[in-house]
This record gives structure tokens, sequence and C-alpha cells, in this order.
């Protein structure tokens, strides 16, 4: 089980886990519960560039279609291909198995939130 403590999260409900120059990145469990059941992810190719606050794919659901945010700049150095072949793992494991993708940094990332303050901007429970 993932330390949601030890992660960073964004305004647009991605997090983040950071590991170097490495970061990690997936949608929070808050806006897999809003998307309803995913059916179809598009992520961005491998080696391909992302800007922080720049749209880098979507997520689409039964609902409705949501875009991705990059919460990072850098490059795009793996992509996970278990949530690729099965959407549904962002509703089943969004922090644990459904990661989408891994981003080599090219910079300090910013504008980060800690959990405490992502719990605050969505009125999620602790």
């Amino acid at each position: 089980m993932t330390d949601l403590t030890a992660l960073s999260y964004t305004s647009e409900h991605e997090w983040i886990r950071i590991d170097g120059d490495m970061a990690t990145i997936g949608v929070t469990d808050y806006a897999a519960d809003q998307l309803g059941d995913v059916v179809f992810v598009d992520l961005p190719a491998v080696d391909a560039a992302v800007s922080s606050g720049q749209v880098m794919g979507e997520i689409e659901s039964t609902k409705s279609v949501s875009e991705l945010y990059a919460p990072v700049d850098g490059v795009v150095v793996a992509t996970n291909a278990d949530v690729d072949a099965n959407p549904g793992l962002v509703n089943e494991a969004p922090f644990d198995g459904a990661w989408l993708v891994k981003v080599r940094l090219s910079g300090e990332p910013a504008g980060l939130l800690d959990r405490s303050a992502y719990i605050g901007l969505t009125g999620q429970e602790a």
C-alpha cells in the first residue's frame, strides 16, 4: 500500500512520486471516483517532452473525457502497459498498480501540494 503522505499532488488531481530525477505520475482516488468507470487512457509516447501544467493525455470514462496534465517538466521514459490494456485499474488501484507515466525530470517541480493541502482542496476525509 502506498504511503499517500509521501506523494505530492496537483490541483488537477494528479499525484506524483519523485525519486531522484524520476517522477511517477498517476491520478488520485478522488479523480477516479469523480470520473466513474474509466474505459480508455491516452498517454504520451515514450520520449515525448512534457511541460508542467500542460496537457499530456486524456482519460475517458463512462461519464466524461478529462485531460491529464503534466505536473513536472521532463521526458516520458515509460508508460503503464497494464493501464493501457485495462483502464479500469485506475478505479481499482489509483495509487498502486495504476500509475500512468514515468518522467525523467528536467527541472525542479514547483507548485505541488502535500496530502493535507490536497485533502483541503477536495474536501475528502483524511
